[in-house]
């Protein structure tokens, strides 16, 4: 395959990948705020059925290693701590936030989380932000304001509520970034996504009992939750995987905002969800970070 089909490979996938994430939140609002099942019982059932399906099809890939890595203590260990802290707790708050709000809002306060991702790393080096990293500081502050404020600011136009899980879904995405990052160096996004989501949907599973099926579990929301399952986890990672694959995790990360934008998209026109000027300004504010966040680890990396 030449550099060129690659490429157009690499972006189409990738682009893919993020709408498949969009419709998934889109799937989530039907979930928790249309048909008003818990957030707690969606997590369950999603994380443990993706978590059986991405297992499985890491072990057929890859019989041999596939069990390598629950021969190291200290993997284990990080592993169930991806699980808890990274996985559960996403999936978990960014839910929560779609109950308060919708699938584009959420998306949108969630992409904060490299903005905390940069916080850490500056802490870690002992050193202040730079230029860049200020600005992404900025945009992510004011795109906060003009979502929660709409430019009156004697009322607030999303609920504390929302803000309040909005913000621990950019933190989680933060902790779900951070915390693999050897494992899946070691092993592989695949198989770690996998054993990660089973052993947070048995953990859930534990608390939530989700064979206690809700009333209001109707077709449609069954509908909805193998969207999330089957499109907006086994199809998206394996999309999204080869697109960093083809073009790199720089050019993919900014791709991937497509995930906001066709989440609130589908949003709209699918779910008729309501949005106002100020709320598309909100919007890209915050995706702006990313690209600003993006290009600054781009020099970096040149230099």
């Amino acid at each position: 395959m030449n550099i060129k089909t690659r490429y157009i490979r690499g972006v189409l996938c990738t682009l893919l990948g993020g709408i498949c994430w969009g419709f998934s939140g889109a799937c989530g609002q039907i979930l928790v705020s249309q048909s008003a099942i818990s957030s707690e019982w969606v997590t369950a059932v999603r994380m443990l059925f993706a978590g059986i399906i991405l297992t499985l099809i890491n072990i057929i890939k890859d019989k041999k290693t596939s069990f390598k890595l629950f021969k190291d203590k200290k993997q284990i260990v990080m592993l169930v701590l991806f699980a808890i802290l990274g996985l559960i707790f996403s999936q978990f708050t960014y839910l929560k936030t779609i109950s308060y709000s919708n699938a584009g809002t959420a998306t949108i306060l969630q992409y904060i989380g490299p903005v905390f991702v940069m916080l850490y790393v500056c802490i870690s080096a002992k050193r202040l932000p730079d230029k860049r990293e200020i600005l992404a500081i900025l945009c992510a502050f004011f795109g906060v304001v003009v979502l929660a404020t709409h430019g009156d600011f004697s009322s607030l136009k999303l609920s504390p509520q929302c803000l309040f899980w909005g913000l621990m879904a950019a933190l989680s995405l933060m902790l779900y970034s951070l915390l693999p990052a050897n494992l899946i160096k070691n092993y592989g996004s695949v198989a770690i996504t996998g054993y990660g989501m089973l052993i947070g949907g048995i953990v859930m599973s534990i608390i939530v009992k989700p064979w206690n099926i809700p009333d209001n579990f109707t077709p449609y929301a069954l509908f909805a939750l193998c969207g999330m399952v089957l499109v907006g986890t086994v199809l998206s990672y394996p999309l999204y995987l080869q697109g960093v694959n083809d073009i790199g995790s720089v050019k993919a990360s900014m791709l991937a905002c497509i995930e906001p934008v066709s989440a609130a998209l589908f949003s709209f026109f699918w779910l008729k969800t309501s949005f106002v000027p100020f709320d598309a300004l909100g919007f890209i504010l915050i995706l702006s970070t990313v690209f600003i966040l993006s290009a600054n680890k781009n020099k970096k990396q040149e230099e």
